[in-house]
């Protein structure tokens, strides 16, 4: 139905996508790999030796289970500003493609800023700060543009709140096409902007690097807007390597003993359905964090956390009795 968006152009966005989708499974693909190490190393006899020279299970886990968590690490670290700059740049092309959107609000050190366009021209605001359960902007400047993107002037204003269609901004100063400052009670600037477009105009936190989650943060709270999905997720991906961490027993436990009885397919089926429950499991809990329902570091560490501990005490229960 978008004669502009050809082949290639989907195909770009779905590779800037790429990296955000593998970021949500990566703890399925390091359970996986782990399960194929395992069995391997059962398959050729190699754990068969090492268990007859008097080596537990748990020695030969040990550096798995760390490789895994530094492997998380370098994930955080290196990887995700890489996949948060591609999926920044999807985000981007999305709305210019798909979405059609007209308006871009950014959050700065100095402040908020909002560009919007409509039949008259551009408008881009400046505010000091803002309260998002009224939508009213404080200490505001407008800067007036033609179509053409022409400078045509300013206004300055106390307050401006987002009325049906229009931004009321009082105790306002006007100044248009290079006449002097002018004071008026009230002006009245149109917009096509509504409170959700406002709010799914910030940048979203998968678009946000893990070393810019934390100053981003904290510019929002002081703009007067809630951080917390972005919170959520800066402590989600502090939470990884504990997460990728617990995927060794839970892989230890299925593709040590199934493989020694010829049970492969019902090592691929559990090893499947464990990842999904685990991959459910996360999305609630972070679910339960966004609404506060669980303190956001709780929500964060719990999936790892249980996941470590039912995989351990599986891998228990198997190898010792």
């Amino acid at each position: 139905s978008r004669p502009q968006v050809t082949v290639w152009l989907a195909a770009q966005m779905t590779l800037m996508k790429a990296p955000e989708l593998l970021q949500d499974l990566f703890h399925l693909i390091v359970l996986f790999s782990a399960m194929f190490t395992f069995w391997r190393l059962t398959r050729s006899q190699e754990l068969v030796i090492a268990r007859a020279a008097g080596v537990s299970v748990w020695q030969f886990s040990l550096p798995i289970v760390a490789a895994a968590a530094l492997i998380g690490v370098a994930n955080v670290a290196v990887f995700n500003p890489v996949g948060a700059a591609m999926f920044a740049k999807f985000e981007e092309m999305e709305d210019r493609y798909l979405r059609g959107r007209t308006s871009l609000l950014k959050i700065s050190s100095s402040g908020l800023w909002l560009r919007q366009r409509n039949e008259t021209g551009v408008s881009v605001i400046f505010a000091n700060r803002a309260d998002p359960r009224s939508i009213t902007l404080r200490e505001v400047t407008v800067f007036l543009y033609d179509a053409d993107n022409t400078y045509r002037g300013r206004v300055d204003g106390a307050t401006a709140s987002l009325r049906a269609g229009y931004w009321d901004i009082l105790e306002a100063s006007v100044a248009i096409g290079g006449t002097a400052s002018e004071p008026i009670q009230q002006y009245r600037l149109e917009t096509d902007l509504t409170a959700e477009k406002i709010q799914e105009s910030f940048a979203s936190p998968e678009t946000l690097s893990f070393w810019d989650l934390p100053g981003f943060i904290a510019t929002l709270e002081e703009t007067g807007f809630s951080a917390r999905s972005h919170r959520m997720h800066l402590y989600t991906l502090v939470a990884q390597p504990l997460l990728l961490a617990a995927m060794i027993p839970f892989a230890g436990a299925f593709a040590l003993r199934q493989t020694r009885r010829g049970g492969t397919a019902l090592l691929v089926v559990a090893g499947v359905l464990t990842g999904f429950v685990i991959f459910i499991l996360n999305d609630v809990v972070i679910a339960l964090g966004l609404t506060d329902a669980l303190p956001p570091p709780v929500a964060a560490l719990a999936p790892g956390t249980v996941a470590l501990l039912i995989g351990a005490a599986t891998l228990f229960h198997l190898e010792d009795g």
